[in-house]
């Protein structure tokens, strides 16, 4: 299990219409290696609008359709729900979660 990996996840009782949700584990390698039992990621839903706080995906990263991780809505999600593994996103779509991230959590270089 890896930062950046894709992972179908079954959210079967939750209030998502949807019974499976695809999610990106945006954890730190350090805590997804842990013994802690649950890792932070963002969910994956077929709308994209362009937000700074979104990254496109395609076919080409290993869904169905045109997508758009969502950086606004994380959420912690139990290991061992991370089963169905979808795909591994590249490196520059990596640099790109990174600055979706860093704008979802309001993290720059000045002090406020």
């Amino acid at each position: 299990m890896k930062r950046g990996e894709l992972y179908r996840v079954y959210k079967g009782s939750s209030r998502d219409p949807k019974k499976y949700r695809v999610f990106v584990i945006v954890s730190r390698q350090v805590l997804i290696d842990s013994k802690f039992s649950t890792v932070i990621c963002a969910p994956i839903y077929s709308r994209y609008d362009g937000l700074s706080t979104q990254v496109e995906l395609g076919i080409e990263d290993g869904l169905k359709q045109t997508s758009g991780i969502h950086c606004d809505e994380l959420i912690s999600i139990p290991k061992s729900s991370l089963t169905n593994f979808v795909a591994s996103l590249s490196p520059d779509k990596m640099m790109e979660l990174n600055d979706a991230l860093k704008v979802a959590v309001g993290l720059t270089n000045k002090i406020v």
